[in-house]
């Protein structure tokens, strides 16, 4: 788990030179940033419980809001948590949940961060998970799809900041002010980080419309497409697949929808060879930094699981744990690269000299390299 491992890494980088005058930082706070990984933890929970609701389409599961069924929902009876009321009313609670951590970390930001825009992402972050909250509860009580795609991609976004927060007020942020790079690639390497994290987003937006988009699998097939490499979807071919499609219980489905489900996979075509040409990049650009290198191979790790839980949901004709689990990876795959994308950006304030805090010297000498355990469990 990464209470843990990711955030301990960044935490304990350069432990062997105690006397250095970032570690000695005292607007350093490891507790605050144990927090703020935690916030992170409790919110791709929170992402995972909205999957698992939206794959079993229960998210009506519970009709009214704030309350559920009358009651206030923290004093709902355990013995009425069944079937899909479990499932939407356990993500309900999740949701207060990292409500109250946001509020915490915010206040908690105000009060030990001398930092104005550390200051500033903080209470976009409870602006954020206010919203969000509203958001849920309209998707309840207004019955609309269009709500529901809204809320999965504020959820993902929501995340991002949370894990800028916690990046950024690690001790690992601070050290990476003493960097020595290729001004000329590191530029370079933060425009192309981003770009890949932008298309990691857009794919998740387009995978939560296919879930509120329809109630059935578009394409029943992979790698081909109803049979097909590029689908056809003519009026007379939509009107036989959907005769078949009814007689075998699916819904209909109309060109649209396929269409969006080939966007789908041919933007994760091209996602993972941008992954995997990124490498070269970084090892030329970024090789005094090697936290980059592992986020990196963690990275790549995770798209391959990632192309196979999307596969398997095809398969499985969208099992719900399958299904959910692709949601989970996709939100790993966006918090990667949001990370590489932040360092990359700090490395590159600091080559350009807008960055003066001082650190230790042994990240640049290669001395202690930073460990960087999964982001993720």
């Amino acid at each position: 788990m990464i209470s843990g491992p990711y955030a301990h890494s960044f935490a304990t980088v350069g432990r062997s030179n105690l006397k250095s005058p970032t570690v000695a930082d005292r607007r350093y706070n490891c507790w605050l940033n144990r927090f703020a990984w935690l916030t992170c933890i409790a919110t791709l929970l929170l992402i995972c419980s909205g999957g698992m609701v939206t794959s079993k389409g229960v998210g009506l599961a519970v009709p009214d809001w704030p309350t559920t069924f009358g009651y206030n929902m923290f004093l709902f009876p355990v013995s009425k948590w069944v079937g899909g009321i479990l499932f939407e009313h356990t993500h309900r609670l999740i949701a207060s949940a990292v409500g109250f951590l946001t509020i915490i970390l915010t206040i908690w930001i105000w009060r030990g961060e001398s930092r104005h825009w550390v200051r500033n992402l903080g209470v976009i972050a409870l602006a954020g998970v206010i919203f969000q909250g509203i958001l849920g509860g309209l998707r309840v009580t207004m019955l609309k799809d269009e709500i529901g795609i809204f809320h999965a991609c504020i959820a993902q976004a929501f995340l991002a900041l949370l894990v800028v927060i916690a990046l950024v007020t690690s001790k690992f942020w601070r050290r990476l002010s003493n960097a020595v790079v290729d001004t000329k690639n590191i530029g370079s390497i933060t425009t192309l980080a981003i770009a890949i994290t932008l298309a990691i987003y857009i794919q998740l937006a387009l995978g939560s419309t296919m879930r509120h988009e329809h109630r059935d699998l578009a394409i029943l097939d992979f790698p081909t497409a109803n049979g097909a490499w590029i689908p056809d979807t003519s009026a007379t071919t939509l009107a036989n697949i959907n005769a078949w499609r009814d007689g075998q219980g699916f819904s209909d489905v109309t060109a649209f929808q396929i269409w969006l489900q080939m966007t789908h996979r041919f933007l994760a075509l091209l996602i993972a060879a941008a992954v995997i040409a990124f490498a070269p990049r970084l090892w030329t650009g970024a090789r005094q930094v090697p936290a980059l290198k592992r986020l990196w191979m963690l990275w790549i790790a995770f798209l391959f699981v990632q192309l196979t839980l999307g596969a398997w949901t095809i398969w499985s004709n969208k099992a719900a744990d399958i299904a959910t689990a692709h949601v989970a990876v996709g939100a790993i795959m966006l918090s990667f690269g949001v990370s590489i994308s932040a360092i990359c950006w700090r490395i590159s304030q600091v080559g350009t000299g807008r960055a003066r805090q001082p650190v230790a010297p042994e990240i640049v000498s290669g001395r202690a390299r930073p460990p960087v355990a999964p982001l993720l469990p």
